[in-house]
C-alpha cells in the first residue's frame, strides 16, 4: 500500500510540475528548464532516445494557407526558435524598387511605395537568388528581379449605376512582365498576388497612375515585407479539470465562463444537468469562473507546459508546410554551425 500511495503522489506530483496553474489573482508554477520533460528540482540527465520518444508533432488542420499543429514535449526555446524563423529567416519575394512616373492620387509617393512594397506576392522564393548588394532594377536579371507595371486612370462613368470607372486601384490591375524566358522555368503565368481584390489606392476622376514595380529576394530579418508568413504563433494547451460535481442552475453558469464547446451539459440521475469537460483546447483561459465563488472551488484551470499550439498562416508564395520544413532545416543549419565553431575554439586550446 505504501509503494502504491508513493507511486500516486509521484504521478500527482509530476502532473503538478507539468502544468502551469492560473489562480484568480496570479500565475503559479511557471519556472523552467533548459532540457525539455525535466521541471524544477529534477536531477535528470538529458538522454536522447528518451527525448526522440517523447517528442512529437502532430498536425491538427491544414489547408493551403493555414496549418495548426502540436509540439508536444518540447523546451519552450524550440517552439520560439521555429515562431522567430518563420517570421525572420525564411525568404520571400517583395517589391524592393518602384519607378513612378505619374501618381496625381492624394496618396503621396512614399506612402504608396510602401504600401505596394507590403503586397504578398506568390513567386516561389526558391527559383530566384538573392540580388547582389550592388543590385538595381536596371542590372536585375530574370535569376533575381520580378517586374510589375501598373497603369490605370479614373473617369467619370456614363453608366447610370456607377459614378466612376477605375475609382479603385486594386491587385488585379498589377500585370506582371517576364523577363527574359521567365514564364517558361516558373511554370506560372501570374507570380502576383493570389488575393485580387487588396485595396491599393482609391482615385477620383483626372487622377492616374503609371508606376513600374520590382521585385527581389529578401528574409524578413532586412525587411517585415519579406516575411513568409502573415501569422506564426503558439499558445500553451489549457487543461480544465472539473473537481467536484456542478449541477443544474450552477452548471449552466459555469457553462458560460468558458468559451463555446469547452464545458457541455448532460444528463446527469434523477434528471438533473451536470457540466463536463468536451473540448478544453478551445478554451480562451479567461478564468471567468473565478467571478462566482459557488464555482471557483470547482474547477481547477491549467496550461501544459511542453504542449504548444502553433499556428502557421502563409501569405501565399509557399504552403505552410513548406514553410515549417524549411524552418526546421534553419534550426539544424545553426546547429551544426554552432557545433563547428566549438569545435574550432577547442582545437585552438
Amino acid at each position: 500500500t505504501s509503494t502504491r500511495d508513493k507511486n500516486i503522489r509521484m504521478e500527482l506530483e509530476k502532473q503538478f510540475k507539468n502544468k502551469i496553474s492560473l489562480k484568480e489573482f496570479e500565475v503559479v508554477n511557471t519556472s523552467s528548464s533548459n532540457v525539455a520533460g525535466n521541471f524544477f528540482g529534477s536531477q535528470k540527465g538529458f538522454n536522447v532516445k528518451e527525448a526522440s520518444e517523447s517528442l512529437k508533432v502532430c498536425v491538427v488542420k491544414m489547408d493551403r494557407l493555414d496549418m495548426e499543429f502540436d509540439m508536444v514535449g518540447y523546451d519552450p526555446a524550440i517552439a520560439n526558435a521555429l515562431r522567430r524563423i518563420l517570421l525572420s529567416d525564411i525568404p520571400s519575394m517583395a517589391i524592393e524598387k518602384v519607378h513612378m512616373y505619374q501618381n496625381t492620387s492624394i496618396m503621396q509617393d512614399e506612402v504608396l511605395a510602401h504600401r505596394l512594397g507590403l503586397l504578398p506576392l506568390t513567386a516561389d522564393p526558391c527559383l530566384f537568388s538573392y540580388p547582389p548588394a550592388d543590385w538595381s532594377p536596371e542590372s536585375g536579371t530574370a535569376k533575381d528581379t520580378l517586374d510589375f507595371s501598373l497603369t490605370i486612370k479614373c473617369t467619370s462613368s456614363s453608366d447610370p449605376t456607377k459614378q466612376y470607372n477605375n475609382d479603385h486601384v486594386l491587385t488585379r490591375h498589377m500585370e506582371w512582365v517576364p523577363r527574359g524566358d521567365q514564364e517558361k522555368w516558373m511554370g506560372t503565368t501570374d507570380p502576383g498576388c493570389a488575393d485580387k481584390d487588396i485595396l491599393i489606392n482609391k482615385l477620383r476622376p483626372g487622377h492616374e497612375m503609371e508606376i513600374k514595380m520590382f521585385a527581389v529576394k529578401g528574409t524578413g530579418r532586412d525587411h517585415a515585407k519579406f516575411s513568409p508568413v502573415s501569422t506564426a504563433f503558439y499558445r500553451l494547451l489549457p487543461s480544465i479539470t472539473i473537481t467536484k460535481p456542478v449541477l443544474g442552475e450552477a452548471a449552466l453558469r459555469l457553462q458560460k465562463c468558458f468559451s463555446p464547446g469547452v464545458i457541455e451539459l448532460e444528463e446527469g440521475p434523477g434528471g438533473s444537468k451536470h457540466a463536463v469537460v468536451k473540448n478544453e483546447r478551445i478554451d480562451s483561459c479567461s478564468r471567468n469562473v473565478y467571478r462566482y465563488d459557488d464555482l471557483k472551488e470547482s474547477v481547477s484551470l491549467d496550461k501544459v507546459k511542453d504542449h504548444f499550439i502553433f499556428t502557421v498562416e502563409s501569405v501565399g508564395s509557399n504552403t505552410p508546410q513548406d514553410l515549417v520544413s524549411m524552418a526546421w532545416d534553419v534550426i539544424i543549419e545553426k546547429c551544426d554551425h554552432f557545433i563547428g565553431e566549438l569545435q574550432d575554439s577547442e582545437e585552438k586550446k
